[in-house]
């Protein structure tokens, strides 16, 4: 396992070795999970790309640190990670928060993006009264007792099928984490806007979603799609809001065709 101390926080995450001549690709998690739920898209791509996944912080084997979070603490995170493995001009693929987090890194630190995929996220999830009422839910009764009306959102009928040990397992997942780590990034989500600032965002983007995802649902992507100058938008097919566990395969093959165009472009510089 690696670690790293960034911010007066240990983050926890993997490096995986690529080739020199490719962009890295950089994995944020969405809220209440950790970086294992990207295993099966990465291991579509491992070996073609260098890659780095993180845990958030608040989440999986990172540090909780000061409450609650804000964007920005999670944006100087992951900055922090990348800089201390001298990473820049990488291709950002965020899930849901991650994908806030993805596109507050593309605001604050240009250097280190090059292209964003953004997926099952939006320039702003939910509001205020939503996640104050998440919030207080968690804080009073714990991840319990809303685990399964989260996986609902989470998940497809067909992916919770009782039969199905690894939805049991992702359940497992989410009701693990720390429950203050979950309440002080549902603050970070909370207070996240980035509607003006997606209109700003002038590299490559991808904007993908599952058809049957509940939490941030295909109309909101695709209007965030429409925000970001040129953005691509797919929809991936009997999918939730966790594409990469229900349908990793078609995840992978949508981040290659829009991985290709850039090392073309890098080919043609060089």
């Amino acid at each position: 396992m690696q670690f790293a101390r960034v911010n007066d926080i240990a983050l926890h995450h993997q490096v995986i070795g690529g080739p020199a001549d490719r962009p890295v690709l950089v994995f944020s998690n969405s809220l209440g999970t950790d970086f294992r739920i990207w295993r099966d898209v990465i291991v579509r791509l491992a070996g073609d790309f260098p890659i780095l996944a993180y845990d958030k912080r608040g989440h999986g084997l990172s540090d909780v640190g000061h409450m609650p979070h804000t964007i920005d603490d999670h944006v100087s995170d992951l900055a922090a990670l990348m800089d201390s493995y001298a990473i820049k001009q990488a291709v950002i693929v965020g899930l849901s928060v991650g994908g806030l987090i993805a596109q507050g890194l593309y605001a604050a630190r240009p250097d280190l993006v090059r292209a964003l995929a953004l997926c099952d996220t939006a320039h702003r999830i939910g509001t205020v009264e939503s996640w104050n009422a998440r919030i207080a839910a968690v804080e009073e009764d714990g991840l319990e007792t809303m685990a399964d009306t989260v996986m609902e959102r989470w998940f497809t009928p067909a992916f919770r099928r009782p039969e199905n040990t690894a939805y049991q397992g992702y359940r497992n997942m989410l009701v693990r984490q720390p429950a203050a780590g979950y309440a002080a990034t549902c603050a970070a989500i909370r207070d996240a806007d980035f509607t003006e600032a997606a209109k700003r965002i002038a590299v490559p983007a991808l904007c993908i979603v599952g058809d049957q995802d509940g939490s941030t649902p295909p109309d909101l992507v695709l209007s965030m799609a429409r925000l970001i100058p040129g953005a691509g938008y797919e929809i991936i097919r009997d999918a939730g809001h966790i594409p990469c566990i229900e349908q990793p395969e078609a995840l992978a093959e949508l981040l290659r065709a829009f991985i290709q165009p850039l090392l073309h472009e890098e080919r043609q510089i060089g």
